[in-house]
Protein backbone atom coordinates (compact mmCIF):
# COMPACT_ATOMS: atom_id res chain seq x y z
CA UNK A 1 0.00 0.00 0.00
CA UNK A 2 1.48 3.32 -1.07
CA UNK A 3 1.32 5.94 1.77
CA UNK A 4 2.75 8.72 -0.35
CA UNK A 5 5.69 11.08 0.28
CA UNK A 6 3.86 13.64 2.45
CA UNK A 7 3.02 11.41 5.42
CA UNK A 8 6.54 9.98 5.45
CA UNK A 9 8.11 13.44 5.62
CA UNK A 10 5.74 14.35 8.43
CA UNK A 11 6.69 11.27 10.39
CA UNK A 12 10.40 12.12 9.94
CA UNK A 13 9.93 15.69 11.21
CA UNK A 14 7.85 14.42 14.14
CA UNK A 15 10.55 11.92 15.08
CA UNK A 16 13.26 14.60 14.83
CA UNK A 17 11.22 16.89 17.05
CA UNK A 18 10.74 14.16 19.64
CA UNK A 19 14.48 13.40 19.62
CA UNK A 20 15.36 17.10 19.98
CA UNK A 21 12.90 17.49 22.84
CA UNK A 22 14.32 14.36 24.47
CA UNK A 23 17.84 15.78 24.14
CA UNK A 24 16.93 19.00 25.96
CA UNK A 25 15.02 17.10 28.62
CA UNK A 26 18.03 14.84 29.26
CA UNK A 27 20.36 17.85 29.29
CA UNK A 28 18.11 19.71 31.71
CA UNK A 29 18.02 16.71 34.03
CA UNK A 30 21.70 15.82 33.68
CA UNK A 31 23.14 19.35 34.13
CA UNK A 32 21.84 19.90 37.67
CA UNK A 33 23.06 16.43 38.61
CA UNK A 34 26.54 17.33 37.34
CA UNK A 35 26.47 20.59 39.33
CA UNK A 36 25.39 18.65 42.40
CA UNK A 37 28.28 16.26 41.82
CA UNK A 38 30.66 19.21 41.46
CA UNK A 39 29.33 20.75 44.66
CA UNK A 40 29.83 17.43 46.46
CA UNK A 41 33.43 17.12 45.24
CA UNK A 42 34.26 20.62 46.54
CA UNK A 43 32.60 19.90 49.87
CA UNK A 44 34.52 16.63 50.25
CA UNK A 45 37.80 18.36 49.49
CA UNK A 46 38.42 16.40 46.28
CA UNK A 47 39.83 19.50 44.66
CA UNK A 48 41.66 18.18 41.56
CA UNK A 49 38.55 16.20 40.55
CA UNK A 50 36.33 19.22 41.20
CA UNK A 51 38.52 21.51 39.10
CA UNK A 52 38.58 19.01 36.25
CA UNK A 53 34.79 18.56 36.25
CA UNK A 54 34.15 22.31 36.52
CA UNK A 55 36.41 23.04 33.54
CA UNK A 56 34.64 20.32 31.52
CA UNK A 57 31.24 21.85 32.29
CA UNK A 58 32.48 25.35 31.40
CA UNK A 59 33.98 24.09 28.14
CA UNK A 60 30.57 22.68 27.17
CA UNK A 61 28.69 25.73 28.44
CA UNK A 62 30.88 28.83 29.03
CA UNK A 63 27.92 30.68 30.58
CA UNK A 64 27.34 28.11 33.30
CA UNK A 65 27.83 30.49 36.22
CA UNK A 66 27.34 27.71 38.80
CA UNK A 67 30.29 25.82 37.30
CA UNK A 68 32.33 29.06 37.47
CA UNK A 69 31.25 29.50 41.09
CA UNK A 70 32.31 26.05 42.24
CA UNK A 71 35.52 26.30 40.22
CA UNK A 72 36.23 29.48 42.17
CA UNK A 73 35.52 27.71 45.47
CA UNK A 74 37.81 24.85 44.42
CA UNK A 75 40.60 27.29 43.59
CA UNK A 76 40.14 28.89 47.02
CA UNK A 77 40.57 25.53 48.74
CA UNK A 78 43.60 24.87 46.53
CA UNK A 79 45.24 28.13 47.71
CA UNK A 80 44.89 29.80 44.28
CA UNK A 81 43.14 32.97 45.41
CA UNK A 82 43.84 35.01 42.29
CA UNK A 83 42.28 32.38 40.02
CA UNK A 84 39.37 32.11 42.45
CA UNK A 85 38.74 35.86 42.21
CA UNK A 86 38.69 35.70 38.41
CA UNK A 87 35.98 33.01 38.49
CA UNK A 88 33.93 34.79 41.15
CA UNK A 89 34.09 38.03 39.17
CA UNK A 90 32.43 36.21 36.28
CA UNK A 91 29.74 34.93 38.64
CA UNK A 92 29.13 38.44 39.97
CA UNK A 93 28.46 39.68 36.44
CA UNK A 94 26.28 36.80 35.21
CA UNK A 95 24.70 34.99 38.14
CA UNK A 96 21.00 34.78 38.97
CA UNK A 97 20.87 34.47 42.74
CA UNK A 98 18.27 31.97 43.97
CA UNK A 99 18.07 28.84 46.12
CA UNK A 100 20.90 27.31 44.04
CA UNK A 101 23.27 30.18 44.80
CA UNK A 102 22.93 32.38 47.87
CA UNK A 103 23.83 36.00 47.20
CA UNK A 104 24.75 36.46 50.86
CA UNK A 105 27.20 33.55 50.83
CA UNK A 106 28.65 34.61 47.50
CA UNK A 107 29.35 38.20 48.54
CA UNK A 108 30.90 37.05 51.81
CA UNK A 109 33.35 34.98 49.73
CA UNK A 110 34.28 37.56 47.10
CA UNK A 111 34.59 40.67 49.32
CA UNK A 112 37.73 39.59 51.25
CA UNK A 113 39.36 38.52 47.97
CA UNK A 114 39.05 42.07 46.62
CA UNK A 115 40.75 43.32 49.78
CA UNK A 116 43.48 40.71 49.53
CA UNK A 117 44.37 41.84 46.02
CA UNK A 118 44.32 45.56 46.91
CA UNK A 119 41.01 46.47 45.25
CA UNK A 120 39.38 48.41 48.12
CA UNK A 121 36.72 50.11 45.99
CA UNK A 122 35.38 46.78 44.74
CA UNK A 123 35.56 45.31 48.25
CA UNK A 124 33.62 48.28 49.63
CA UNK A 125 30.83 47.73 47.09
CA UNK A 126 30.51 44.14 48.24
CA UNK A 127 30.49 44.98 51.96
CA UNK A 128 27.93 47.76 51.45
CA UNK A 129 25.67 45.23 49.71
CA UNK A 130 26.24 42.84 52.62
CA UNK A 131 25.06 45.50 55.08
CA UNK A 132 21.75 45.51 53.14
CA UNK A 133 21.54 41.72 52.81
CA UNK A 134 22.34 41.12 56.49
CA UNK A 135 21.87 44.37 58.44
CA UNK A 136 22.28 42.61 61.81
CA UNK A 137 25.84 41.44 61.11
CA UNK A 138 28.22 43.94 62.75
CA UNK A 139 31.23 42.57 60.86
CA UNK A 140 29.98 43.88 57.52
CA UNK A 141 29.73 47.42 58.92
CA UNK A 142 33.17 47.03 60.49
CA UNK A 143 34.72 46.05 57.15
CA UNK A 144 33.11 49.08 55.48
CA UNK A 145 34.57 51.26 58.24
CA UNK A 146 38.05 49.78 57.76
CA UNK A 147 38.01 50.50 54.04
CA UNK A 148 36.77 54.07 54.50
CA UNK A 149 39.49 54.49 57.14
CA UNK A 150 42.11 53.17 54.72
CA UNK A 151 40.88 55.59 52.03
CA UNK A 152 41.21 58.52 54.44
CA UNK A 153 37.45 59.15 54.67
CA UNK A 154 37.37 59.61 58.44
CA UNK A 155 33.76 60.79 58.77
CA UNK A 156 32.39 57.79 56.89
CA UNK A 157 34.70 55.47 58.82
CA UNK A 158 33.54 56.87 62.17
CA UNK A 159 29.92 56.44 61.13
CA UNK A 160 30.39 52.78 60.26
CA UNK A 161 32.48 52.09 63.38
CA UNK A 162 29.63 53.60 65.39
CA UNK A 163 27.08 51.33 63.65
CA UNK A 164 29.34 48.35 64.33
CA UNK A 165 29.46 49.12 68.04
CA UNK A 166 25.70 49.69 68.21
CA UNK A 167 25.20 46.20 66.79
CA UNK A 168 27.92 44.68 68.99
CA UNK A 169 28.91 46.63 72.09
CA UNK A 170 31.80 44.26 72.68
CA UNK A 171 33.37 44.63 69.22
CA UNK A 172 36.93 45.19 70.44
CA UNK A 173 38.51 46.02 67.07
CA UNK A 174 35.88 48.66 66.30
CA UNK A 175 36.47 50.38 69.66
CA UNK A 176 40.24 50.37 69.06
CA UNK A 177 40.05 51.68 65.49
CA UNK A 178 37.57 54.35 66.51
CA UNK A 179 39.96 55.36 69.30
CA UNK A 180 42.72 56.05 66.78
CA UNK A 181 40.42 58.09 64.53
CA UNK A 182 39.21 60.14 67.48
CA UNK A 183 42.82 60.74 68.51
CA UNK A 184 43.64 62.08 65.06
CA UNK A 185 40.59 64.33 65.30
CA UNK A 186 42.08 65.74 68.55
CA UNK A 187 39.26 64.26 70.64
CA UNK A 188 41.73 62.96 73.18
CA UNK A 189 39.41 62.01 76.04
CA UNK A 190 37.04 60.08 73.78
CA UNK A 191 40.01 58.42 72.10
CA UNK A 192 41.50 57.17 75.37
CA UNK A 193 38.08 55.97 76.50
CA UNK A 194 37.67 53.80 73.39
CA UNK A 195 41.19 52.31 73.55
CA UNK A 196 40.94 51.61 77.28
CA UNK A 197 37.54 49.98 76.75
CA UNK A 198 38.90 47.81 73.94
CA UNK A 199 41.79 46.58 76.10
CA UNK A 200 39.55 45.99 79.13
CA UNK A 201 37.08 43.99 77.02
CA UNK A 202 39.83 41.71 75.71
CA UNK A 203 43.45 42.17 76.81
CA UNK A 204 44.40 39.20 74.61
CA UNK A 205 43.09 40.81 71.41
CA UNK A 206 46.55 41.85 70.34
CA UNK A 207 45.45 43.90 67.34
CA UNK A 208 44.16 46.53 69.80
CA UNK A 209 47.73 47.32 70.81
CA UNK A 210 48.48 48.32 67.21
CA UNK A 211 46.12 51.28 67.53
CA UNK A 212 47.54 52.10 70.95
CA UNK A 213 51.02 52.03 69.40
CA UNK A 214 49.95 54.44 66.65
CA UNK A 215 48.66 56.90 69.25
CA UNK A 216 51.82 56.63 71.35
CA UNK A 217 53.94 57.07 68.22
CA UNK A 218 52.08 60.23 67.20
CA UNK A 219 52.66 61.49 70.75
CA UNK A 220 56.39 60.78 70.17
CA UNK A 221 56.44 58.20 72.99
CA UNK A 222 58.59 55.89 70.89
CA UNK A 223 59.61 53.38 73.63
CA UNK A 224 55.95 52.98 74.64
CA UNK A 225 54.90 52.64 71.00
CA UNK A 226 57.51 49.93 70.35
CA UNK A 227 56.20 47.91 73.31
CA UNK A 228 52.65 48.21 71.98
CA UNK A 229 53.73 47.13 68.47
CA UNK A 230 55.56 44.14 69.94
CA UNK A 231 52.22 43.00 71.40
CA UNK A 232 50.20 43.71 68.26
CA UNK A 233 52.76 41.74 66.25
CA UNK A 234 51.46 38.59 67.92
CA UNK A 235 48.36 38.92 65.73
CA UNK A 236 49.20 37.37 62.34
CA UNK A 237 47.15 40.00 60.49
CA UNK A 238 49.07 42.83 62.16
CA UNK A 239 52.55 41.26 62.33
CA UNK A 240 53.98 42.85 59.19
CA UNK A 241 52.59 46.34 59.75
CA UNK A 242 53.57 46.22 63.46
CA UNK A 243 57.19 45.47 62.57
CA UNK A 244 57.20 48.33 60.06
CA UNK A 245 55.76 50.74 62.62
CA UNK A 246 58.22 49.61 65.31
CA UNK A 247 61.07 50.08 62.84
CA UNK A 248 60.01 53.66 62.07
CA UNK A 249 59.90 54.35 65.82
CA UNK A 250 63.49 53.19 66.11
CA UNK A 251 64.40 55.37 63.12
CA UNK A 252 62.82 58.39 64.82
CA UNK A 253 64.94 57.63 67.87
CA UNK A 254 68.04 57.26 65.66
CA UNK A 255 68.45 53.61 66.67
CA UNK A 256 69.29 52.47 63.16
CA UNK A 257 70.50 48.94 63.99
CA UNK A 258 67.24 48.13 65.80
CA UNK A 259 65.27 49.63 62.92
CA UNK A 260 67.13 47.46 60.40
CA UNK A 261 66.37 44.40 62.53
CA UNK A 262 62.64 45.19 62.47
CA UNK A 263 62.50 45.74 58.71
CA UNK A 264 64.54 42.62 57.95
CA UNK A 265 62.19 40.57 60.16
CA UNK A 266 59.23 42.10 58.33
CA UNK A 267 60.66 40.81 55.03
CA UNK A 268 61.63 37.38 56.38
CA UNK A 269 58.42 35.70 55.19
CA UNK A 270 58.30 35.32 51.36
CA UNK A 271 54.49 35.09 51.41
CA UNK A 272 54.33 38.72 52.61
CA UNK A 273 56.53 40.16 49.86
CA UNK A 274 53.63 41.17 47.62
CA UNK A 275 51.84 43.13 50.33
CA UNK A 276 51.93 46.93 50.27
CA UNK A 277 53.37 46.99 53.80
CA UNK A 278 56.35 45.01 52.48
CA UNK A 279 57.13 47.84 50.06
CA UNK A 280 57.25 50.24 53.00
CA UNK A 281 59.46 47.80 54.91
CA UNK A 282 61.88 47.75 51.96
CA UNK A 283 61.73 51.52 51.58
CA UNK A 284 62.55 52.23 55.21
CA UNK A 285 65.18 49.47 55.23
CA UNK A 286 66.83 51.16 52.23
CA UNK A 287 66.78 54.47 54.12
CA UNK A 288 68.53 52.82 57.08
CA UNK A 289 71.14 51.26 54.79
CA UNK A 290 71.66 54.64 53.13
CA UNK A 291 72.20 56.33 56.50
CA UNK A 292 74.61 53.52 57.48
CA UNK A 293 76.61 54.04 54.26
CA UNK A 294 75.57 50.61 52.95
CA UNK A 295 74.58 52.09 49.62
CA UNK A 296 74.74 48.89 47.57
CA UNK A 297 72.29 47.21 49.98
CA UNK A 298 70.03 50.25 49.76
CA UNK A 299 70.07 50.03 45.97
CA UNK A 300 69.03 46.37 46.15
CA UNK A 301 65.94 47.35 48.15
CA UNK A 302 65.04 50.24 45.84
CA UNK A 303 65.35 47.96 42.83
CA UNK A 304 63.07 45.37 44.46
CA UNK A 305 60.47 48.09 45.12
CA UNK A 306 60.80 49.49 41.58
CA UNK A 307 60.14 46.04 40.12
CA UNK A 308 56.81 45.96 41.99
CA UNK A 309 55.76 49.61 41.79
CA UNK A 310 57.63 52.11 39.65
CA UNK A 311 55.84 55.12 41.14
CA UNK A 312 56.42 54.22 44.80
CA UNK A 313 57.44 57.39 46.64
CA UNK A 314 60.88 58.70 45.49
CA UNK A 315 62.38 55.30 44.61
CA UNK A 316 62.90 56.18 40.93
CA UNK A 317 64.71 59.37 41.97
CA UNK A 318 66.91 57.44 44.41
CA UNK A 319 67.91 54.93 41.74
CA UNK A 320 68.66 57.77 39.35
CA UNK A 321 70.71 59.54 42.03
CA UNK A 322 72.90 56.50 42.61
CA UNK A 323 72.92 55.10 39.06
CA UNK A 324 76.55 56.05 38.47
CA UNK A 325 77.78 54.74 41.81
CA UNK A 326 79.16 51.51 40.36
CA UNK A 327 80.93 53.36 37.57
CA UNK A 328 82.51 55.95 39.84
CA UNK A 329 84.79 54.29 42.39
CA UNK A 330 85.84 57.55 44.03
CA UNK A 331 82.24 58.59 44.72
CA UNK A 332 81.43 55.10 45.93
CA UNK A 333 84.30 55.23 48.44
CA UNK A 334 83.24 58.71 49.55
CA UNK A 335 79.71 57.47 50.33
CA UNK A 336 80.46 54.04 51.78
CA UNK A 337 83.81 54.27 53.59
CA UNK A 338 84.25 54.11 57.37
CA UNK A 339 84.84 57.32 59.32
CA UNK A 340 88.61 56.84 59.24
CA UNK A 341 88.67 56.17 55.51
CA UNK A 342 86.25 59.02 54.89
CA UNK A 343 88.52 61.45 56.74
CA UNK A 344 91.47 60.50 54.52
CA UNK A 345 89.36 60.85 51.36
CA UNK A 346 88.25 64.34 52.40
CA UNK A 347 91.79 65.43 53.22
CA UNK A 348 93.04 64.26 49.80
CA UNK A 349 90.07 65.97 48.11
CA UNK A 350 90.93 69.15 49.94
CA UNK A 351 94.65 68.96 49.08
CA UNK A 352 94.74 67.56 45.54
CA UNK A 353 91.23 68.39 44.34
CA UNK A 354 90.87 71.91 45.76
CA UNK A 355 94.47 73.05 46.29
CA UNK A 356 94.03 73.60 50.02
CA UNK A 357 96.29 72.35 52.81
CA UNK A 358 94.34 70.64 55.65
CA UNK A 359 95.33 71.92 59.09
CA UNK A 360 92.59 70.72 61.43
CA UNK A 361 90.33 67.77 60.61
CA UNK A 362 87.15 66.70 62.47
CA UNK A 363 84.92 63.77 61.56
CA UNK A 364 81.38 64.63 62.64
CA UNK A 365 77.96 62.97 62.51
CA UNK A 366 77.08 64.52 59.17
CA UNK A 367 80.51 64.25 57.54
CA UNK A 368 83.93 65.89 57.80
CA UNK A 369 85.03 69.44 58.61
CA UNK A 370 88.46 70.75 57.67
CA UNK A 371 90.22 73.99 58.50
CA UNK A 372 92.65 74.64 55.63
CA UNK A 373 95.03 77.14 54.08
CA UNK A 374 96.34 77.60 50.58
CA UNK A 375 98.60 74.65 49.80
CA UNK A 376 101.51 76.89 48.76
CA UNK A 377 102.18 77.93 52.33
CA UNK A 378 102.15 75.35 55.13
CA UNK A 379 102.23 77.88 57.99
CA UNK A 380 98.50 78.48 58.20
CA UNK A 381 98.84 80.33 61.52
CA UNK A 382 100.61 83.24 59.86
CA UNK A 383 98.51 86.39 59.94
CA UNK A 384 99.19 86.78 56.24
CA UNK A 385 97.70 83.44 55.43
CA UNK A 386 94.07 83.09 54.52
CA UNK A 387 92.21 80.23 56.13
CA UNK A 388 89.23 78.38 54.69
CA UNK A 389 86.46 76.30 56.23
CA UNK A 390 85.69 73.19 54.17
CA UNK A 391 82.76 70.90 54.95
CA UNK A 392 82.07 67.53 53.30
CA UNK A 393 78.52 66.26 53.76
CA UNK A 394 77.31 62.77 52.85
CA UNK A 395 73.75 63.27 54.08
CA UNK A 396 70.94 61.54 52.19
CA UNK A 397 68.80 64.66 51.62
CA UNK A 398 69.65 67.96 49.90
CA UNK A 399 71.12 70.48 52.35
CA UNK A 400 68.86 73.29 53.56
CA UNK A 401 69.65 77.00 54.04
CA UNK A 402 70.13 76.48 57.79
CA UNK A 403 73.39 74.63 56.99
CA UNK A 404 74.62 77.57 54.91
CA UNK A 405 73.73 80.14 57.56
CA UNK A 406 75.40 78.14 60.32
CA UNK A 407 78.53 77.70 58.18
CA UNK A 408 78.67 81.43 57.46
CA UNK A 409 78.51 82.15 61.19
CA UNK A 410 81.34 79.67 61.84
CA UNK A 411 83.37 81.15 58.98
CA UNK A 412 83.12 84.61 60.54
CA UNK A 413 83.83 83.32 64.06
CA UNK A 414 86.94 81.45 62.88
CA UNK A 415 88.19 84.42 60.88
CA UNK A 416 88.13 82.43 57.62
CA UNK A 417 88.17 84.11 54.25
CA UNK A 418 85.68 81.71 52.70
CA UNK A 419 83.76 78.50 53.24
CA UNK A 420 83.23 75.54 50.90
CA UNK A 421 80.29 73.21 51.44
CA UNK A 422 80.55 69.94 49.52
CA UNK A 423 77.43 67.75 49.34
CA UNK A 424 76.84 64.43 47.58
CA UNK A 425 73.07 65.04 47.79
CA UNK A 426 72.99 68.61 46.49
CA UNK A 427 71.27 71.70 47.89
CA UNK A 428 67.78 73.13 48.11
CA UNK A 429 66.88 76.41 46.40
CA UNK A 430 66.77 78.17 49.76
CA UNK A 431 70.32 76.98 50.45
CA UNK A 432 71.51 78.34 47.10
CA UNK A 433 69.80 81.65 47.83
CA UNK A 434 71.41 81.86 51.30
CA UNK A 435 74.90 81.41 49.78
CA UNK A 436 74.42 83.91 46.96
CA UNK A 437 76.80 86.89 47.12
CA UNK A 438 78.32 85.59 50.36
CA UNK A 439 81.75 84.04 51.06
CA UNK A 440 80.39 80.50 50.77
CA UNK A 441 80.75 78.27 47.73
CA UNK A 442 78.36 75.34 47.30
CA UNK A 443 79.86 72.28 45.63
CA UNK A 444 77.21 69.84 44.43
CA UNK A 445 77.42 66.22 43.37
CA UNK A 446 78.82 66.69 39.85
CA UNK A 447 81.54 69.11 40.93
CA UNK A 448 82.33 66.92 43.94
CA UNK A 449 82.79 63.91 41.65
CA UNK A 450 85.37 65.84 39.62
CA UNK A 451 87.23 66.84 42.80
CA UNK A 452 87.22 63.24 44.05
CA UNK A 453 88.38 61.91 40.69
CA UNK A 454 91.20 64.45 40.61
CA UNK A 455 92.29 63.64 44.18
CA UNK A 456 92.36 59.88 43.55
CA UNK A 457 94.92 60.12 40.72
Amino acid sequence: MDMGVGPIVGIIFLAAGVLLLLFFVIKAVASPKKIEGLQKLVKQGKIPAAIKLAKTLIQKDPQNYLAHYYLGKAYLKDGKSELALMELKYVDQHAVFDEKLSELDFRQEIAPLYLKFNQPDEALKQYLLLTKLNPRDAENFFNCAKIYDMKGKSDSALGFYDKTIKLNRRHVKAHAAMGLLLFRAKQLQESKKEIDLAISLSPETFSTYYYLGKILKENKDYPGAVKAFEKSGRDAEFRLKSLVEAGTCYMAGNSIDNAINCFERALASPKDHDKNEALYARYFLASCYEKSRKIEKAIEQWEAIYAKNRSFRDVAAKLSEYKDLQANDSLKEFLTSSDDGFSKICQMACLKGMGLEPQQVSVLKWGCQIMATEAKNADWRSVRKQSFLVKFFRETDPLEDVVVRKTLDETKAQGCAKAFICSSSGFTRSAAAAAENRPCELIGKEQLEKILDKSSK
